[in-house]
């Protein structure tokens, strides 16, 4: 049955493949790429470039180099200058060179045979083409490590040598090499090795508020007016900061989080929706994990749950908790432990990725420990503690 109500205004826009209109938190990194490839735009065909782009999963790699893609074209568009932005990520063709190259050489040719040719025949094929057609172009190869494992040395010597002995020819052919960190390039002789590491761009993990402002954008694009809430998606920073300071990653449990709440029917993005989301791509905590809490530390989980499951909120000042859990302690005849004794236990929960706590200010109490119950759906959590007390209490 579908949904009669949606949170989404366009969920294209939280696409792993849609390029946003800006890219937040990247424009240091955007110019430099614009200065190291700058010589198209004054003296194209006198020298060509080869520029690494670093980073971890999330980071942004792909996007800032097609992002950098079309402000490029558009800058050389300008100078009359014939030029295309090729993107191919090696690993789709398994590191094999002869598909890369046949993949670039498609842009041009549509039509031309997939098999019958060698790296290096179809790499000529591909210089004369750009030749005769007087075009310029930047081959960015994503997932450039997935090339070195399978290709080695001969492949990148190949790819950034050849045109060099067209000395008499301009020079049509600069590349971009994107992979996570530098460790492939030590499988590469040291000739090769030296051909590469003089332009390195190195993109840093978002931190928290980067992935907010970052979420924010998104949600501006992708959702209906007031479906998500601050709290939301300071929730869903808090995952992808854990996560590496993985954009990519938010983003996507954005997404998932506001299909649950369509299947819900809800007219908001939830916290708890935020926290099926992410169960359903981080494994919930274990029941034995559960099991092996004391009495107490029972009691604390699950005044945190119930707390969660009955309010919207997305985070709980320690005081609230400590209030619940006293009404649970009540429920089991059980004298309540001392608010030290609890921050401890807090302390444990934040230790084993169970909950997450910062210091907020609230408008009551001044600065208090905020409490956060971000990847485990807050009711299923109830169910396995209840289901454990069930046992204890018979």
């Amino acid at each position: 049955m579908m949904s009669r109500n949606s949170v989404f205004k366009d969920e294209s826009k939280l696409d792993i493949n849609y390029l946003p209109a800006r890219l937040l938190h990247r424009a240091y990194e955007s110019r430099l790429l614009m200065e190291f490839f700058s010589f198209l735009t004054r003296c194209p065909g006198r020298m060509a470039q080869r520029v690494i782009v670093t980073g971890d999963v999330g980071t942004g790699k792909t996007a800032l180099c097609k992002f950098f893609g079309e402000n490029i074209s558009v800058e050389v568009g300008k100078r009359g200058v014939k030029f295309r932005y090729v993107h191919v990520n090696c690993r789709e063709y398994r590191g094999n060179l002869s598909q890369i190259l046949h993949n670039a050489v498609t842009v041009f040719q549509p039509n031309f045979p997939v098999r019958g040719f060698s790296a290096e025949e179809i790499l000529k094929v591909l210089l004369q083409i750009l030749e005769e057609e007087q075009v310029f172009i930047i081959l960015a190869l994503d997932e450039f490590d997935s090339l070195i494992e399978k290709e080695g040395s001969d492949a990148v010597y190949k790819l950034t040598r050849l045109q060099e002995m067209q000395q008499d020819k301009p020079q049509r052919i600069s590349f971009i090499f994107i992979q996570r960190n530098l460790e492939s390039l030590k499988n590469l002789d040291d000739s090769t090795q030296s051909t590469l590491q003089r332009n390195i761009i190195n993109l840093e993990r978002y931190g928290n508020a980067s992935l907010i402002d970052i979420l924010n954008d998104r949600v501006k694009l992708a959702f209906e007016l007031a479906t998500v809430s601050e709290d939301v998606i300071s929730l869903i920073a808090e995952l992808a900061s854990a996560e590496v300071g993985n954009a990519r990653f938010g983003i996507e449990l954005l997404w998932r989080s506001g299909k649950y709440a369509d299947a819900r029917d809800a007219w908001q993005v939830e916290p708890e929706c935020v926290r099926q989301a992410v169960s359903a791509i981080i494994p919930m905590v274990k029941r034995s994990e559960l099991d092996g809490l004391g009495l107490h530390e029972k009691m604390l989980l699950l005044a945190v749950a119930r707390y969660f499951k009955e309010n919207k909120d997305a985070y709980a000042t320690l005081v609230e908790i400590e209030e619940t859990y006293a009404v649970i302690c009540e429920e089991y005849g059980e004298e309540p432990y001392s608010h030290t004794q609890l921050w401890k236990y807090i302390q444990h929960f934040k230790q084993v990725g169970i909950v997450q706590t910062t210091v907020g200010s609230t408008s009551f109490r001044g600065r208090s420990t905020m409490v956060s119950l971000p990847s485990i759906p807050a009711g299923e959590l109830e169910q396995q503690l209840c289901s454990l007390f069930s046992r204890s209490f018979r």
